[in-house]
């Protein structure tokens, strides 16, 4: 399996935060942009804090097999290989879904004047940034369960 690099997502995110910004613009000139939702950084919160709380379990069990603690609960191959699918998964919806409201919370800084505009030019801020929160927590699970190199090979 390849793993997911930071410039694939930095890509998508610039991208689709500048298509967003732009449908914005075009959105507000036919008729009224829908608000953004309030429950937005909050899920996406949400689903950085499962992929932390996974990550760094997952790590203490491995640090735990690669010492042969006596006890240790070893991980399961399949298991690694679904969190590391689970982390990319995440990582690859995340990045755009921040870059989308990166970009709608750029255009509503025009708009700070009006209460209610403030208010999801905050919310969108927010959840940019749990969307960025969600894609490190996915490539810190890709990073946790990646392979040791080999260091015997000749």
């Amino acid at each position: 399996m390849r793993e997911l690099r930071i410039r694939t997502l930095a890509l998508a995110f610039v991208a689709v935060g500048l298509l967003a910004w732009a449908g914005a613009r075009l959105w507000q000139a036919f008729g009224s942009l829908p608000g953004v939702p309030a429950a937005a950084p909050f899920v996406l919160a949400l689903i950085a804090v499962g992929l932390l709380a996974g990550a760094l379990s997952l790590r203490a069990r491995l640090k735990a097999q690669r010492e042969r603690r006596p006890g240790a609960k070893g991980v399961d191959p399949l298991l690694a290989t679904r969190a590391v699918v689970l982390a990319q998964a995440a990582a690859l919806v995340a990045a755009p879904v921040a870059g989308f409201y990166a970009g709608v919370g750029v255009f509503l800084l025009e708009y700070l004047e009006f209460p209610a505009r403030r208010s999801q030019a905050l919310t969108a801020g927010f959840a940019a940034l749990a969307g960025v929160v969600v894609v490190a927590a996915g490539l810190y699970l890709q990073r946790v369960c990646r392979l040791p190199e080999d260091e015997d090979e000749a």
